[in-house]
């Protein structure tokens, strides 16, 4: 999620100047798909029972906004598009880290069978919060730097992409709401009575990918200055 979905958008940023000028009957469906695909990836996110599997589908979904600014090939769609592949690499890979502290205690996945984690793992549950913010692109985020130049890309190309990017950023900010609430909120499970404590090295993996994406809201101009 952190390192091979960029190295595919790498590619794309590379490759697309080549087609320049871009053929207009090439460009024009695969942007469309990839607007459509926001849509029918964040919707299936709504859906999931599996934790592993709803943050996977997060991140085809954030991927096809990257995928549409990249085609569209004006400056402030290559910024945004960087911006948000580096932040959603922090943000996607900190949320299977999280993710993955769950499964070691629990051995489920399921969001059913997780839930009230909140009153085991209080500190854990920071981090929770503060990620799906994070996820949804709430201000100061770097992630919303990244939406907005995107946003705006798109809406220059084509106004009418204004109603499908509205819909999948609130639709994101749906899944990750429910994806926490589910997680910590409600009554812990008796099979989950005793749990073990959270260890020091798990909270500095998470310290370690959202650290980054404070210090960067204070100079975003390090990853967004690239093509300006």
């Amino acid at each position: 999620a952190a390192i091979l979905l960029k190295l595919g958008g790498y590619g794309l940023i590379r490759i697309s100047p080549l087609l320049n000028p871009h053929p207009s009957n090439l460009m024009f469906p695969i942007i469309i798909l990839a607007l459509w695909g926001i849509l029918m990836t964040s919707s299936i996110c709504l859906r999931q029972t599996d934790l592993k599997a709803l943050i996977a589908y997060s991140s085809v979904s954030h991927m096809g906004l990257v995928t549409a600014a990249i085609l569209v090939q004006t400056p402030w769609g290559l910024t945004g598009a960087m911006t948000l592949m580096i932040a959603h690499g922090l943000t996607s890979s900190a949320l299977f880290a999280l993710a993955n502290t769950n499964y070691e205690r629990t051995h489920t996945r399921t969001l059913l069978l997780v839930r009230g984690l909140q009153l085991a793992f209080p500190l854990m549950s920071t981090w929770w919060l503060l990620t799906n913010l994070t996820n949804m692109a709430m201000p100061p985020t770097i992630n919303l730097l990244g939406e907005l130049f995107i946003i705006s890309t798109l809406f220059n190309w084509s106004p009418p992409t204004i109603i499908i990017t509205g819909i999948g950023t609130l639709i994101t900010a749906t899944y990750s709401l429910y994806m926490f609430l589910m997680t910590q909120r409600g009554s812990i499970s008796t099979q989950f009575r005793l749990l073990p404590p959270t260890h020091t090295r798990e909270h500095l993996t998470t310290a370690l990918h959202l650290l980054p994406l404070g210090l960067l809201i204070m100079k975003p101009t390090l990853i967004s200055g690239l093509f300006t």
